[in-house]
C-alpha cells in the first residue's frame, strides 16, 4: 500500500525538476520516487558491504586465515589477461 510522504523543496530545486520531468515526459512525482529508490537501493548495497566486510574481520580474527595482497593482486592480473580461475582460498597468514 502507498502513503503519501512531503517533500519540502526551494523553488529552483522544484523549478529543476519540474522542467527535468518536462524533458524526460515524467512527472515531478515520479522522479522524486524513482531518485528515492535508486538511493535507497545504493545504500543498503553499501551497508550489505559493510556488514560483510565485518563479518570477514570478525572470522579472520577468530581464525588467522585471509589471502594475501599478492595472492589477490596475481589473480586479478590473471582475470584481466583473460585467464579464468578459482578465487584464491583463505589460508593462515
Amino acid at each position: 500500500m502507498a502513503t503519501n510522504k512531503a517533500v519540502k523543496l526551494d523553488e529552483a530545486t522544484y523549478d529543476r525538476l519540474k522542467a527535468l520531468g518536462e524533458a524526460r515526459q515524467r512527472t515531478p512525482h515520479w522522479l522524486m520516487r524513482e531518485a528515492i529508490r535508486e538511493y535507497i537501493e545504493k545504500e543498503e548495497a553499501f551497508e550489505a558491504r559493510n556488514r560483510e566486510a565485518d563479518e570477514a574481520w570478525e572470522e579472520y580474527k577468530l581464525t588467522g586465515k585471509g589471502v594475501t595482497h599478492e595472492t589477490m593482486s596475481a589473480w586479478f592480473d590473471d582475470l584481466e589477461a583473460g585467464k579464468e580461475s578459482e578465487c584464491p582460498n583463505p589460508e593462515l597468514l
